[in-house]
C-alpha cells in the first residue's frame, strides 16, 4: 500500500512539470508572505523593548522609519498574496485543464465493454467534482506547506533565540499532537474515499432520473423516484456524518493542542519572570510568535482535509486512467485502402466478459462486396452483436473477421470505422442544430454537401419547413423532432459520410407506417452499390434482400432469399407467418 501511494504521489507531482515556472514563482511569493509574517513580531519587539525607552523626539523620528518599513512589508505581502491568489489559481486551472483533457481522451478510447458496466453520472463525478478537488490540492497544497513550514521553522529559530526554556515548553506538546493527527488521518482517508463514492452514486442516480424524466412522468412515478433518491441521499448523509465525526475530532483535538501550547508558554513564562530570567517584553514577543506558529498549524489542519479530498479524487482519477482499452490498434496496424466491401466471418465466437454464455458460437459467413444481406431471428439471438463485431466495437473471442481478405484487427480502428456507416433504431442526436448533427458524418464537408445529403435522405423538405431551417435547434437528443425526422437525419449523416459498408440495425422498427415508408426509401437509396447488412424486425422491409440469414441461438440456421426460405418451411417461415 505504501509503495502504491508513493507511485500515486509521483504521478500527481508530475502534473507540475509543464507549470514549473508558475509553481516556483508561487513558492517564492509564498516564502515572501511567510517572511513578512515572521518579521512583524520582531518589529513589535524592537518597539516595546528599545524604542519606547528613547526620548519623545527620537521616538517620533525613528517611528517614521518603522512606519515606512511596515508599509513596505504590507506592499510586499499584498503583492505576494495577490500572486498566490491569482496566478496560483491559474496554475491550478491549467493542471485541471490538462487532467480533464487526459481523462476525456482516455474515455474516448475505452470500448463498449467498459460502457456496458459504467454509469454516466459516476463518470461525470470523476470528470468534474474529483478533478476540482485534485487541482485545489495541487494549487493550495504546496503553498500551504511552504507557508506553514517556513513560519513554524522561522518561529522556532526566533523563539529559541529569545529563550530556550520557554521554547522547550512550547514545543513539548508537539509530539503528542502529531501522533494524534497521524492516527486520525488514517480513518479520515477511508471516510473521505467512501464519501467520494456516495457522491458519484448520487450523481449517477440524478443523471439516470433526468435522462428518463419523460418515462418517469408518463408513469406518474415521481414518488418512486423520490424514494429511490432518498436511499442514495441517506447513504450520502451517513457517510458525511462519519466523515465529519472524524474531521470534528481532528479539528477539535488540534485546536486543543495549540491552546495547550499557549497555556504552557504563559505558565512557564510567568515562572521565568518570577525568577528574573525573562522580562515581560520577551514574553509578549513570545506570545506573538506562538500565534505565528499556531496559525500554520491550523492551515495544516485545513490542508489535511484538502489532501484527503484531493488524494481520494486522484485515486479515483487513476482508476479510470489505469484501465487499458481492451480494443487497441496493433503496432503494425494500417489504414484501409480502396474498399470493395467483402466481409468474411471465419469460425467466429463471442461472449460478453461478465457472462459465461456464448452469444455467437463458431459462425462462418461470407458477405459479398456490394450485396444486400438481411439478418433476422428472435430477440437475443445475437444479430446486433454480430454486426457490432465488424467495426470492432467488441473483439471476437475466437476466429476472425476479414474485410477484403484482411483481418480487421490489422486495420486502425479510426480507418476501419470511417469505412462503415451505421443507422440504428435508437438514434442519438447531439444538442445543437440540424446542420451540426448532419455535419457530424463528415466534419470537413461543405454546407452544399450537407444539404445534398439531407436531400438524399428525404430530410430536406421537413428541415426547410422548420424555423431557421438547417440552423434550427433540435434540443437535447433531438427532442423537438419526431422519430421519423430523427431517423432521416441519422441517415443524412451516413449519406454525408459515404462509406462502402452499411449496417442498418432495425432502423425502421419504431416508426409509423408513413415514416417507415419515407425512411425505407432513404435506406434503399443509401444502400445502392454498397455492402449492406440489415437487421430486420419487420420482415416486410427485407423481402427484396439478395440474401436473408436466419440467426438462432445455435448459429445461422437458414440462408436464402425470401421466397426460398418460405418454401423451406422452417424458422423463417414461422417468423413470417407470426
Amino acid at each position: 500500500m505504501k509503495k502504491f501511494k508513493s507511485e500515486n504521489l509521483k504521478r500527481m507531482i508530475a502534473y507540475y512539470k509543464p507549470q514549473r515556472g508558475l509553481f516556483w514563482a508561487d513558492m517564492i511569493f509564498a516564502t515572501l508572505s511567510s517572511a513578512v509574517a515572521l518579521t512583524i513580531p520582531l518589529v513589535v519587539r524592537y518597539v516595546t523593548s528599545t524604542l519606547i525607552h528613547e526620548d519623545a523626539a527620537v521616538i517620533m523620528h525613528k517611528l517614521a522609519y518603522v512606519a515606512l518599513f511596515l508599509a513596505a512589508l504590507l506592499v510586499v505581502d499584498f503583492c505576494a498574496r495577490f500572486f498566490i491568489g491569482n496566478y496560483g489559481h491559474i496554475m491550478g486551472a491549467k493542471i485541471e485543464y490538462k487532467m480533464r483533457e487526459e481523462i476525456f481522451d482516455h474515455l474516448q478510447k475505452l470500448s463498449f465493454r467498459f460502457y456496458d458496466d459504467a454509469k454516466v453520472g459516476q463518470l461525470m463525478s470523476r470528470v468534474t467534482t474529483d478533478l476540482f478537488d485534485i487541482t485545489e490540492l495541487l494549487h493550495h497544497g504546496p503553498e500551504n506547506i511552504i507557508l506553514s513550514l517556513l513560519k513554524i521553522t522561522g518561529a522556532l529559530v526566533i523563539l529559541f533565540s529569545i529563550n530556550p526554556s520557554l521554547t522547550f515548553a512550547a514545543f513539548i506538546i508537539l509530539p503528542f499532537m502529531f501522533t494524534f493527527a497521524y492516527f486520525l488521518n488514517k480513518k479520515m482517508r477511508r471516510a473521505f474515499r467512501l464519501n467520494r463514492q456516495r457522491i458519484a452514486e448520487i450523481n449517477g442516480q440524478i443523471e439516470d432520473n433526468l435522462a428518463g424524466i419523460r418515462v418517469v412522468k408518463s408513469f406518474a412515478n415521481e414518488d418512486i423516484e423520490n424514494r429511490k433518491f432518498k436511499v442514495g441521499n441517506d447513504n450520502f448523509l451517513d457517510s458525511k456524518r462519519n466523515n465529519y465525526r472524524y474531521m470534528g475530532t481532528f479539528q477539535a483535538g488540534v485546536a486543543t493542542f495549540t491552546t495547550m501550547i499557549q497555556v504552557c508558554v504563559i505558565l512557564v513564562g510567568c515562572i521565568l519572570i518570577a525568577r528574573g530570567s525573562l522580562d515581560v517584553t520577551d514574553l509578549v514577543t513570545f506570545l506573538l510568535y506562538i500565534s505565528v506558529f499556531t496559525d500554520p498549524i491550523r492551515t495544516l489542519v485545513d490542508f489535511t482535509e484538502m489532501f484527503q479530498n484531493g488524494y481520494s479524487g486522484f485515486e479515483r482519477f487513476l482508476e479510470i486512467m489505469n484501465i487499458d482499452p481492451d480494443i487497441q490498434d496493433d503496432d503494425d496496424a494500417v489504414d484501409m485502402g480502396n474498399v470493395s466491401g467483402e466481409i468474411v466471418f471465419e469460425d467466429v465466437s463471442f461472449g460478453y466478459h461478465d457472462s459465461t454464455d456464448i452469444v455467437l458460437d463458431h459462425i462462418d459467413l461470407d458477405i459479398k462486396a456490394g450485396s444486400y444481406t438481411a439478418l433476422v431471428g428472435s430477440s437475443g439471438a445475437g444479430k446486433t452483436t454480430l454486426c457490432s463485431l465488424i467495426p470492432r466495437f467488441y473483439d471476437v473471442t475466437g476466429g476472425s473477421i476479414k474485410i477484403d481478405g484482411t483481418d480487421i484487427r490489422h486495420f486502425k480502428q479510426k480507418s476501419l470505422r470511417n469505412h462503415i456507416g451505421i443507422v440504428q433504431q435508437d438514434v442519438y442526436l447531439f444538442a445543437g442544430t440540424i446542420y451540426e448533427n448532419i455535419l457530424y458524418g463528415k466534419p470537413d464537408a461543405t454546407r452544399e454537401e450537407v444539404i445534398e445529403a439531407a436531400k438524399n435522405a428525404n430530410a430536406h423538405d421537413f428541415i426547410m419547413s422548420l424555423d431557421n431551417g438547417y440552423d434550427a435547434d433540435i434540443g437535447q437528443r433531438g427532442i423537438k423532432l419526431s422519430g421519423g425526422q430523427k431517423q432521416r437525419l441519422s441517415i443524412a449523416r451516413v449519406f454525408l459520410k459515404n462509406p462502402p459498408i452499411l449496417i442498418f440495425d432495425e432502423a425502421t422498427s419504431a416508426l409509423d407506417n408513413e415514416s417507415e415508408r419515407i425512411v425505407q426509401e432513404s435506406l434503399e437509396k443509401l444502400a445502392k452499390n454498397r455492402t449492406t447488412i440489415v437487421i430486420a424486425h419487420r420482415l416486410s422491409t427485407i423481402r427484396n434482400a439478395e440474401r436473408i440469414l436466419v440467426l438462432t441461438e445455435e448459429g445461422i440456421a437458414e440462408s436464402g432469399t425470401h421466397e426460398e426460405l418460405l418454401e423451406l418451411g422452417g424458422v423463417y417461415e414461422a417468423l413470417y407467418r407470426a
